[in-house]
């Protein structure tokens, strides 16, 4: 069992921005990707970046968001970290950390199901 606790949500002015953090707990995370998705009412749940378990270059980001968010990961610290730049209107939504057991980066980010989900937290940007 894992989970996965967010933190950093807010609300934040066009132009701003946020950092999320996820902290995971439970079981070893070693071969699980992981990565941040998103929701608004009424719209099915969007894959916004993913990263492999394996190898932290191996990244996934929506185009909606690709210049504007980073993800990072800190093994040690069992943490998962999505800086969001730039921030927009159409960013508003709730944010969720996941983890999946041996996905691939790209199909897993491209879908909207996973292993494991945190809580999620909401990120609002409006002047």
């Amino acid at each position: 069992q894992v989970q996965l606790v967010e933190s950093g949500g807010g609300l934040v002015q066009p132009g701003g921005s946020l950092r999320l953090s996820c902290a995971a707990s439970g079981s070893s995370l070693e071969h699980f990707t992981m990565g941040w998705f998103r929701q608004v009412p009424g719209k099915e749940r969007e894959g916004v970046s993913c990263v492999s378990a394996y190898d932290d270059e191996d990244t996934y980001y929506a185009d909606s968001v690709k210049g504007r968010f980073t993800i990072s990961r800190d093994h040690a610290k069992r943490m998962l970290y999505l800086q969001m730049n730039n921030l927009k209107p159409d960013d508003t939504a709730l944010y969720y950390c996941a983890a999946d057991f041996g996905a691939t980066v790209h199909s897993y980010c491209s879908g909207s199901r996973s292993d494991y989900w945190g809580q999620g937290t909401q990120v609002t940007v409006s002047s």
